[in-house]
C-alpha cells in the first residue's frame, strides 16, 4: 500500500475539526493504520468521510453504526487504548 495514502489518512484523522475525534482517530491511525489490511484501510477512509458527530456516537457512545460503515473497524477503534498512545 502506498505510504502517501496512509500519510493522507493520518493527516485527515488528526485534522477533523472536532478535537476529541482528532485524538481518538489520529492516535489510532498513528499506531495501527500501517498494520491494517487493505479492506480495513478502505473502511477507515470511509469512516473519515462521515460527519464528526456520527463518528463520535459510533465510537464513544457505542451507538450502532450502519452496516455500510461498520466492518469491525469501529470495534478495533473502541478497543484501542488512546490514553496509552498519547503517553508515548
Amino acid at each position: 500500500m502506498p505510504d502517501a495514502r496512509l500519510d493522507k489518512l493520518r493527516y485527515r484523522a488528526w485534522r477533523r475539526g472536532f478535537r476529541e475525534a482528532d485524538l481518538i482517530l489520529g492516535s489510532f491511525a498513528d499506531a495501527r493504520l500501517a498494520g491494517l489490511d487493505p479492506a480495513a484501510v478502505d473502511a477507515f477512509e470511509h469512516l473519515l468521510d462521515q460527519p464528526d458527530q456520527d463518528v463520535w456516537d459510533w465510537v464513544v457512545l457505542n451507538v450502532p453504526a450502519p452496516p455500510s460503515i461498520d466492518s469491525g473497524l469501529i470495534a478495533q477503534i473502541r478497543a484501542f487504548d488512546v490514553s496509552g498512545a498519547l503517553r508515548r
